[in-house]
């Protein structure tokens, strides 16, 4: 309740500095609108769909890329933690990719898929899938190996050997890892659907700028940013959360 608080009034002070700008006049109201002007333009935003249809339609997206990157980075994180001929290879070939900017695959992703939802949705899978398998490498790697002994001793092989011991000591980092993948798909995300022309929130954002209406693309943006608010708050940190008590990390 106290954090709630606080951050209450932390977002009311900063509605206040933003209006106390409007009314200096520094900049004119096409460049910095009123927060009451935003306000009105996600009011309409919502009134007529247009907002809830962009949500829609770029959580699809980001769903089906993000969930594949879910599954091909946690397999390809465990191979490369577990199998030396991966690291070396695999492992390389993913720090290598890192380097590379997401948006630099879109000309790829164009001459693949061509103008449709599966050139975004291949951007948002290359957005995340490093993420998640370096944080998934990174917590195999620092499995205590007196657990792995202990577990075989005990009769634990294979594919329950990962089910049952690896993959829950690794999960801290496997989060980290999912938890940065999911910022950087979504920034992905943004980008394939500013440059490639389909509906979506980014979609929504170039139609503000192409009408020189601000108010758009500021409401546009708050959307965006309560969505990635919502996701963290509602899973990332309670898993997270859940994780320390288990762990026994978590301050009294």
């Amino acid at each position: 309740m106290y954090g709630m608080l606080k951050r209450t009034i932390f977002f009311t002070l900063l509605a206040g500095l933003w209006q106390l700008l409007f009314w200096l006049g520094i900049w004119p109201e096409y460049v910095l609108p009123s927060p009451v002007s935003v306000g009105k333009t996600l009011v309409n935003g919502f009134q007529d769909y247009s907002l809830l249809i962009g949500v829609a339609i770029s959580m699809k997206r980001i769903a089906i890329g993000y969930g594949i990157s879910l599954g091909v980075g946690i397999f390809a994180g465990l191979l490369i933690g577990r199998f030396r001929i991966f690291e070396d290879t695999l492992g390389s070939l993913i720090s290598g990719l890192q380097t590379l900017p997401t948006i630099c695959w879109l000309p790829l992703s164009l001459l693949w898929f061509g103008l449709n939802d599966k050139a975004i949705i291949f951007l948002v899978f290359m957005g995340a899938v490093l993420s998640i398998a370096t944080g998934t490498d990174s917590g195999v790697k620092n499995v205590p190996p007196l657990y792995i002994r202990a577990a075989k001793t005990m009769g634990a092989k294979r594919w329950k050997l990962y089910l049952e011991v690896i993959i829950p000591a690794a999960l801290p980092h496997i989060i980290i890892g999912m938890k940065q993948g999911w910022s950087f798909a979504w920034r992905s995300l943004m980008a394939g659907e500013l440059l490639i022309v389909c509906l979506g929130l980014g979609h929504l954002l170039m139609l503000g700028r192409e009408l020189n209406d601000m108010s758009q693309v500021i409401a546009v943006m708050l959307v965006i940013i309560l969505i990635g608010i919502l996701v963290d708050r509602l899973f990332f940190i309670k898993v997270e959360r859940h994780i320390r008590e288990r762990w026994g990390l978590v301050k009294s």
